[in-house]
Order: structure tokens, then C-alpha cells, then sequence
């Protein structure tokens, strides 16, 4: 039994290290991108020489047209004129850009002021036992509406809090992790990663459809339920499948740990108090702006929902909804003395965004390139005809797509970077054979995030694998994959049998959202 046992953990190494080679040998996200752009230039012109087309429906205006496309090659005067001249323009008019820095503002300033991190503590410590585990998972998902909280405050937090109650802090640990990573695009809140890839499928959309206007809650009502699904799973896991295997822990061992992680101060209580208060006041202000029926949140019909300005407003709402209480948490514990701190904080938050910026200039680039060559219409049409052909349906198609970003994920670990590779192509696919955008932005987030805990290329990883190594000293890449991978795989057959389900009942996956397109 040991040696088959042996045997399963040589080959389980083995394969992860084949997923960690690969992966190391991938270029960094700018440089990737940069290649990109530059085989769309080569493509493009070795298409065009070679006069290549595609004849397929086109749903445009709410009606098919049969169309013939023709690639356009970039290596001509026109292309390398427009490549030139456009360069700046394709970065300013980036949709993604202005609703991630916003977005950003508000939300750096609570997690610069401490808000967020001491929210977590305080909901840890004011948990009782038998619930600890799902509150674990639920604040791991909770926390992915800030940057790096979950992965820096709420992970070794799990972990002392789970040893404090003489249960083994690596199922603790493992059970935020689930949380903050699994559930990555589970929330009950919008996020900064809502504007994010809305952004980025509003860019993928203008190659089929430029009127077509990408709604930020496309994916809420669905993810709103999912936060519930993937705590109940998180939970199973960790009590009956993850704890149970790792055994009991040795409490007497020598550990480290930082006390200050568990504390919440009486002044930090005071600070959260007034930070209540505050989100109240000002959610309590949105809520009387939009009762009148004349309000200026409402369209011309009088609706709140859809194409309207509150739903127009929504980053800024959402950056407003972190700002004034992260302003008000700050200026009670002293981390904010006035103005000039919390200046500095959102000058802070902006430069945590530079590798974003950066990044978004050459994938910016690329889309456009994308677009103006017709290839991406050209794959989407030639792809859609094939689909249309096999006559899979609409659950196949979904199943298949949540499997390929899940196995994307497992080689390349930005969310942003991936799907602004795989938007321009599989956005106007779905939209040819009829499906929304936001439906297919949807199924791409399960894929990504249920990978996300066992993939070395997760950015935090090699954090996590410290953070295991305060209770294991020979904890390693081996010993993080093995606790996770029960997660993941529960994950990716719960939430994708959540969505196909959600499908067939034909419950919204958003607010003023349809799964078609155009909306039927």
C-alpha cells in the first residue's frame, strides 16, 4: 500500500513539475503580449496574401446577415500607417483602463487605511467555533474585492485561528486559500475585477457589434449565488476531506507566528464603527437618490436597471462605497492625520498599477490589431460554423469552454492577461451563435478561478507555501497541490453543474441581463 502510494506521489510530482516548467518558460504577460501583436502583423499579411475568408451569419442590429470576411493584412502603407497612428488612441480608448484605476482609488484608500484588513480580523475573532470553517471560506471570498488582503491577512490568519482552537492550522489555512483564490470571481459585492473584464469583453465585443454596450452586473446574479455554493463546498471540503487526511496537529511544535494578526485594537473597533456609519450614510443617500420618479439615476422610461445612469455610474459608486469609509476608518485609528494622508494613499493605490498600465498598453495593441485585421471575425465565424455544424447546444459548448479556461489557467495565471487572449476570439464566437457576451465572460471565470489553487503560476503561491511552512517545515509545492486539489475539482463540477442548471431553469446570470444575443 505505501509503495502504490509512492508510486501516485512520484507521478503527481511529476506532473506538477511539467506544469511548473512550462510554465516558468512562459514570457512575462507584457513581453507575451508583445508577441502577440506582432503575429497578428505577420498572420495577418501571410492571410491576405494568400486571400483567406470566411462566409458566415452575422448578428448585428438584432438581425443575421450572411457575410464574407477577408483578413486585412497589417504589413501594408494603410496597416502600418494605422499601427503608427493609432498606437496612443488604442491605449486611451482601452475600455478596461478607466474603470480599474476608478475603481481603484476607492479601494486603495480602504486597504491603505487598514479597513479591510481589520475587517477580516475582527469577523474572524467574533466567529464561534462551529462556524468558523464556512466563515473562513466566506470572508477568503468576500476579500477578493481588495488586491491582496485574503492572500497576505486572511490566509495565515485562517491557519493561527484554526490552531488556536486545536484544530490543524493547515486545513485553515487551506480553507481561506479556497476562499480567496478558488472563489476568486464569487462575490455578494461588485469588485474591482467586475469592471476588469467587462472592460476587456466590451473590447472583444466592437469586433462584431460596436453598439453593443457590456453591462458591469452581467454576471452578479449569478455570482451573487455562487459566493453560497462555494462556501458550502469549501466547507465539506475542509471538515471531511482536507482535516480528517492531514490529521492531528502537534501543537507542541515550534511555530512563529505574528500575534498582531489576531488583534483588533479598541481604537481599530472604533474605526470600524465609524466606517459602518459612514458606508450607511452614503448607501443610505444613493438609496434616496433613486426613489423619485424623476430621479437623475433613472432613463428616460423611468427604470433604474439596464441602460441607465445608475448602472452607467456604478465604478464610481463602487469606488465612492470604499473611499468614505476607508476616509472615516483612517482618520479614527490615526493611519489617516488628514487630507494630505489620504492623497498619498490614493497615489499609493495608483502605483500598485503600474505593471497594469503597462500591461494594458501592448494588450491594448493587440485587440486592436486583432480587430482591424478581421482575424478575430474570421476565427469566430469560422469557429461559430463549425459549432453550428456539430449542433452541440448550448450546455456542451459552456462545458467546454469552463474546462479549456480552467486548463488556460493551470499555465498562465493573470485573469486580465488570459482573457484578454481568449475574449477577442471566444466573445464574437458566442455572439454569432447567439449568446451573450456576458455569458461567455461568465463561463470563463469559472474555469479560472477553480485552478487557481493548484497552479504554481498563481502569483501568491510561492507566499502560501511559506505560510504552510510555519507548521510544516517540508511543506512544498507537492504538499500545497496535494491539500488543494480536492477544492478544485469540487469546485469545478459544482459551480459548472451551478451554471448549466441556472441555464436550464433560465434564472437571469445578471441584473438586466440576457444569456442571448441580442436579448430575446
Amino acid at each position: 500500500m505505501f509503495k502504490k502510494n509512492a508510486n501516485k506521489a512520484n507521478l503527481y510530482d511529476r506532473c506538477l513539475g511539467s506544469i511548473e516548467r512550462i510554465g516558468n518558460k512562459l514570457p512575462h504577460p507584457i513581453t507575451l503580449f508583445a508577441i502577440l501583436a506582432l503575429l497578428i502583423v505577420i498572420v495577418s499579411a501571410v492571410c491576405a496574401a494568400f486571400g483567406v475568408s470566411v462566409t458566415g451569419e452575422l448578428v448585428s442590429g438584432g438581425e443575421l446577415k450572411e457575410t464574407t470576411t477577408e483578413v486585412v493584412s497589417l504589413l501594408t502603407k494603410v496597416g502600418l500607417k494605422y499601427m503608427f497612428t493609432s498606437a496612443v488612441n488604442n491605449f486611451t480608448t482601452y475600455a478596461p483602463l478607466g474603470m480599474v484605476l476608478v475603481a481603484m482609488l476607492g479601494i486603495g484608500v480602504a486597504e491603505q487605511s487598514g479597513l479591510i484588513d481589520t475587517l477580516l480580523k475582527y469577523v474572524v475573532k467574533a466567529t464561534p467555533a462551529k462556524l468558523l470553517t464556512p466563515m473562513i471560506v466566506f470572508l477568503g471570498i468576500m476579500s477578493n474585492i481588495a488586491s491582496d488582503a485574503g492572500y497576505v491577512v486572511l490566509i495565515p490568519l485562517g491557519a493561527m485561528v484554526f490552531r488556536a482552537c486545536g484544530r490543524h492550522p493547515i486545513a485553515g489555512l487551506a480553507a481561506a486559500f479556497a476562499g480567496v483564490s478558488g472563489g476568486f470571481s464569487a462575490n455578494l459585492l461588485l469588485g474591482s475585477l467586475d469592471t476588469l473584464l467587462a472592460g476587456i469583453t466590451q473590447t472583444a465585443v466592437s469586433i462584431i457589434d460596436p453598439a453593443y454596450e457590456v453591462n458591469v452586473m452581467g454576471n452578479f446574479t449569478f455570482l451573487f449565488a455562487s459566493t453560497f455554493l462555494i462556501t458550502i463546498l469549501g466547507t465539506i471540503i475542509t471538515d471531511r476531506v482536507v482535516e480528517p487526511r492531514l490529521g492531528k496537529y502537534d501543537a507542541s511544535a515550534d511555530v512563529t507566528e505574528d500575534a498582531s494578526l489576531a488583534t483588533v485594537s479598541a481604537a481599530q473597533k472604533k474605526g470600524l464603527r465609524n466606517a459602518g456609519i459612514a458606508a450607511f450614510v452614503f448607501v443610505a443617500f444613493i438609496v434616496t437618490c433613486c426613489i423619485p420618479a424623476d430621479s437623475f439615476f433613472r432613463n428616460a422610461d423611468g427604470q433604474l436597471l439596464g441602460s441607465t445612469p445608475l448602472v452607467d455610474s456604478l465604478v464610481v459608486l463602487i469606488a465612492l462605497l470604499f473611499f468614505i469609509p476607508g476616509t472615516a476608518y483612517g482618520l479614527t485609528v490615526k493611519t489617516f492625520t488628514g487630507n494630505k494622508d489620504v492623497s498619498e494613499a490614493m497615489v499609493k493605490s495608483m502605483g500598485s498599477m503600474a505593471s497594469f498600465l503597462a500591461l494594458a498598453f501592448v494588450s491594448a495593441q493587440f485587440i486592436k490589431y486583432f480587430e482591424y485585421t478581421k482575424l478575430g471575425t474570421v476565427i469566430a465565424l469560422g469557429g461559430a460554423e463549425l459549432f453550428k455544424s456539430m449542433n452541440i447546444g448550448l450546455i456542451p459548448l459552456i462545458i467546454i469552454f469552463v474546462l479549456f479556461s480552467a486548463f488556460m489557467n493551470l499555465f498562465m495565471g493573470s485573469a486580465s492577461a488570459k482573457w484578454s487572449i481568449l475574449a477577442p476570439v471566444f466573445v464574437p464566437m458566442f455572439m454569432i451563435l447567439g449568446y451573450s457576451p456576458e455569458l461567455c465572460q461568465l463561463a470563463y471565470r469559472i474555469g479560472d478561478s477553480c485552478t487557481n489553487i493548484i497552479t504554481p503560476m498563481m502569483t501568491y503561491y510561492a507566499v502560501i507555501i511559506m505560510f504552510a511552512q510555519r507548521y510544516d517545515k517540508k511543506a512544498g509545492i507537492g504538499t500545497l497541490v496535494s491539500t488543494m486539489l480536492p477544492y478544485s475539482v469540487t469546485f469545478l463540477i459544482g459551480w459548472t453543474l451551478l451554471l448549466v442548471i441556472w441555464l436550464l431553469v433560465g434564472l437571469p446570470i445578471g441584473i438586466g441581463t440576457s444569456i442571448f444575443y441580442p436579448a430575446i
